[in-house]
């Protein structure tokens, strides 16, 4: 796993963000959330997490977005550190399932077809129109497609996540990547308040209010 600290002026709490599949800090690098220190998870082709130093933050607020809630499941609980808050955005700890995850079919055509083509078109279908993915395509993440495919498969072979505590979800009703009524169940599984919106599954919006804007306010 690959850690990057968008901001690092040592405030006393930290928003820890858990990005998707195939991510990178390039979609999320200009969020600035008030009065807290920034740091960015990605690339699961590994899980292992250095967590030196995040013991000193009296405040961590855990984000996930996508595969990085089902990234941050297995990631926490290993960890003691002080976590305020936790949101999960449009994703479950389940990669592959057929009710609560990404159908197996699918998350397994999405790996044995991985071109620069079916990538495309993976992140339009992310994207709620040609407006939203032309924007998107100016902050498209750059990662090697090899890297891609073995994150993927890395993903499916780990399988479900252990139990973490969410304190909440936000479920997008236009996710055209995870079916909004599987992670309704998954939360539901696991006795999680949901919060619905009419959000596709990225939705810059979304990041905008999540990655910024809350913390301004708290």
């Amino acid at each position: 796993m690959k850690q990057i600290y968008i901001i690092h002026e040592h405030h006393p709490r930290l928003l820890l963000f858990f990005a998707g599949w195939g991510a990178d800090e390039t979609p999320f690098k200009d969020y600035r959330p008030a009065e807290s220190d920034f740091m960015l998870c990605y690339d699961y082709r590994t899980l292992d997490f250095d967590a030196t130093g995040l013991d000193a933050y009296r405040e961590i607020n855990v984000i996930g977005w996508s595969m990085g809630v089902w990234a941050a499941s297995r990631v926490m609980p290993q960890l003691a550190l002080p976590v305020a808050s936790s949101i999960a955005i449009n994703g479950t700890p389940y990669p592959s399932d057929e009710h609560l995850g990404i159908p197996p079919a699918i998350f397994r055509g999405t790996l044995d077809g991985l071109t620069g083509a079916s990538l495309h078109k993976f992140l339009r279908r992310m994207c709620a129109d040609g407006t939203a993915f032309k924007a998107f395509l100016q902050v498209t993440p750059r990662r090697p497609l090899e890297e891609l495919k073995e994150e993927l498969a890395e993903i499916e072979r780990m399988g479900p996540a252990p139990m973490f505590h969410w304190q909440q979800a936000v479920v997008g009703s236009a996710d055209r990547i995870i079916p909004p009524a599987n992670q309704l169940q998954a939360w539901q599984k696991r006795n999680t308040p949901v919060r619905q919106t009419e959000d596709a599954h990225y939705q810059e919006e979304l990041f905008r209010y999540y990655l910024q804007d809350l913390w301004t306010n708290s």
